[in-house]
């Protein structure tokens, strides 16, 4: 599959994935519940600004359905542009570099919707930054650690589809915690919760809700730090220890195969900002329920064009 990027952080680039669908979703539907494929890939990108990836994902459920794993190992090459938390102009160039990696097993609790589950992160960067310039405060002691962190983490995912929805709701909360006693060199903690939903307005209009509260404690990297995630803000420009933001989007299905989408979102960081934009979807894979398309969206400082597979929101 081919992959084509866009974000505004890193600039235009594309690469390739090498992915194997086990079985389709109607597969799985045909067993009696609804539930996500088996998917194992590799991946390789480049972007203009020089930024590179390449890694290894993947994604099974077994044990009769009760037991989901999730994985991923990847080793980044990233040129960014670090605002200290504002979204004003003053940037210092940065590069992070070396290797990450996440696992999460989850448990269906009986025969519902609902998943406990555990994840472990590890993540070590080197971090570079623009030799004409000063490094930033929050930067210092931080250029180059190790992160080894685990968390917990309840999931309740009644979507009528995994890749682009159109009824039922997600919802997610996690805490994971760093210390040295994991080989952590530093110590803090990660929370995240969110909530998405989708609501049928009629058979061609689907309306979708998006709320999003990240925040960090302790000794967090300045890499690490919660942003403002939404299309239209370049990754990684709002930051601050506590952020959160809310977002809506409206599909209106003109064919049984084309969409239409609107969507706007504001979102608080160290301040605020919003984004609002528009975009066209075709379903290419039915048995997959996959649309893929594209997204122009205005927000503070720029406008951005984003290629999408599946739903926008992660």
């Amino acid at each position: 599959m081919p992959i084509l990027i866009t974000e505004p952080a890193i600039g235009y680039g594309g690469g390739a994935a090498l992915l194997w669908f086990r079985e389709s979703l109607g597969e799985r539907r045909a067993q009696g519940r609804l539930t996500p494929p088996d998917i194992f890939g590799g991946a390789l990108a480049a972007t203009e600004n020089g930024t590179t990836l390449v890694g290894a994902l993947g994604m099974v459920t077994f044990a009769d359905e009760y037991w989901r794993w999730r994985g991923f190992i990847g080793r980044p090459d990233v040129n960014l542009d670090f605002y200290g938390g504002a979204g004003d102009d003053l940037k210092i160039g940065y590069n992070l570099e070396g290797w990450a990696t996440t696992h999460l097993l989850q448990r269906r609790l009986g025969e519902s919707e609902n998943f406990v589950g555990a994840r472990w992160n590890y993540i070590d960067f080197e971090a570079r930054f623009d030799a004409s310039q000063p490094p930033p405060p929050v930067a210092q002691g931080s250029r180059g650690i190790k992160s080894s962190g685990l968390g917990v983490f309840f999931e309740h995912d009644s979507r009528d589809n995994f890749f682009t929805p159109s009824a039922g709701w997600k919802f997610f909360v996690e805490s994971v915690f760093y210390s040295p006693d994991l080989g952590s060199d530093e110590e803090y903690e990660m929370y995240r919760a969110y909530a998405l939903g989708y609501f049928p307005l009629s058979k061609a209009w689907i309306l979708g809700l998006r709320a999003d509260a990240r925040a960090a404690r302790g000794e967090v990297p300045f890499y690490q730090l919660p942003f403002i995630e939404m299309r239209g803000i370049p990754f990684f420009r709002y930051q601050n220890e506590n952020v959160a933001l809310a977002e809506a989007e409206v599909r209106w299905n003109i064919t049984p195969r084309w969409a239409l989408v609107g969507f706007a979102g504001t979102g608080k960081a160290d301040e605020s900002a919003s984004a609002w934009g528009l975009g066209v979807r075709r379903l290419v894979a039915r048995r997959l329920g996959i649309y893929m398309g594209v997204d122009l969206a205005k927000g503070p400082e720029e406008t951005a064009i984003y290629i999408q597979a599946g739903s926008a929101w992660r």
